[in-house]
């Protein structure tokens, strides 16, 4: 099915830095139909890299949606059943405003200018577009990795606007290794000659530091089995080894594919701001002095998925949103669900997980 990308335009938001966006707009799609009752409505969120097209096919490019095998008739989220909503988020670059948009002040894009955001601005510019849209409540909240950290934020922020939540492969806050990992992807950016603090929208890119950034990043996302799996010791060139750091080994050659593809589609930019407002998410902060006291206003329903090869988001942090739900009487289900694909296994690994999404919402749509 093709999909088209629309946009909602608010006349500002107010972001948690302080700062004032105006105007500020919002991209996003939809698949299904919404009813009469408007009580069928599920929002899924995006990861990192992900954008607003989750299924079905771009009718701007072909593209098919990040999350295809899990969103469309018959699917986890089926779209005879329910209508799903999935939008760019605030800070990103494929529709919704952020450092590559034009800054209304100076006629040019934001670039570095543009204020500090964070998962809670993103959430709170979503609930716009939902209201907008006349849906009162949700049905669910659905995002793995970054989309869980949103998904647990509608939770607090908004607990009588979200019925049930699915929180997958995610954390109620990042540690210091995954703080460093982000780290590193800034760093390879700003080290690129190429990016000008940032204002390189009239000139050429800083391609090499976004594309090296991108291979840290997906090495992050796979696990020692799959990797070994896919590509072992394998030699490009079977029969030698290359000189002068040419690419040797099929797993140098996969990590330099990903990284150029990257680059045609993402703004280095963005990586920077989204990748900081991941480090500074807390659900807690700011809130409570504990988790599960930050957990006590939440109303929803939550199934939490984790997976067994996840290094990067392991079990025990999706264990830690569990306990502290559990220890203030909400009604949470968890399942860790066996798989060789790392964190990746949200987006690849989907007969088991398609069982229990499928389920848990059938069941929070009867109540």
């Amino acid at each position: 099915m093709s999909v088209e990308i629309q946009f909602q335009q608010f006349d500002s938001l107010t972001l948690d830095c302080g700062t004032t966006l105006s105007p500020v707009q919002i991209a996003y799609e939809t698949w299904g139909q919404l009813n009469a009752s408007r009580t069928n409505a599920i929002l899924i969120e995006h990861a990192f890299s992900g954008d607003s097209h989750a299924a079905g096919i771009a009718a701007a490019d072909g593209r098919t949606g990040w999350w295809d095998n899990m969103i469309g008739p018959g699917k986890a989220f089926d779209t005879d059943k329910y209508f799903v909503i999935c939008s760019n988020v605030l800070g990103g670059c494929m529709g919704s405003t952020g450092p590559g948009s034009i800054d209304p002040a100076t006629g040019k894009p934001y670039a570095m200018s543009f204020p500090v955001i964070t998962v809670g601005d993103m959430v709170r510019l979503q609930k716009m577009l939902i209201d907008r849209l006349g849906i009162g409540r949700l049905l669910a909240v659905a995002g793995g990795s970054m989309g869980g950290m949103q998904a647990l934020e509608w939770a607090v922020a908004f607990p009588d606007s979200v019925a049930s939540v699915l929180p997958i492969a995610t954390t109620a806050r990042h540690s210091a290794q995954q703080i460093a990992f982000n780290e590193v992807g800034r760093q390879a950016i700003m080290s690129d000659p190429d990016w000008c603090e940032g204002a390189y929208y009239d000139r050429k890119p800083p391609a090499r530091g976004l594309a090296v950034a991108r291979m840290v990043g997906h090495i992050t996302y796979m696990s020692d089995d799959s990797m070994r799996e896919k590509f072992g010791r394998r030699l490009r060139n079977a029969t030698q080894f290359g000189y002068h750091f040419e690419i040797d080994f099929e797993v140098e050659s996969y990590l330099r594919y990903r990284g150029s593809q990257f680059v045609t589609r993402f703004d280095a930019n963005s990586y920077l701001y989204i990748t900081k407002a991941m480090d500074y998410f807390d659900v807690a902060a700011g809130r409570a002095p504990s988790l599960a006291a930050a957990l006590e206003p939440v109303r929803a329903r939550f199934l939490v998925i984790s997976f067994t090869s996840d290094w990067l988001y392991p079990s025990y942090q999706s264990i830690e949103i569990v306990s502290a739900l559990r220890g203030r009487n909400k009604d949470v289900a968890y399942c860790e669900l066996p798989s060789n694909y790392g964190h990746d296994a949200f987006l690849v690994d989907i007969a088991e997980q398609t069982l229990l999404v499928r389920g848990f919402l059938a069941s929070t749509f009867k109540s």
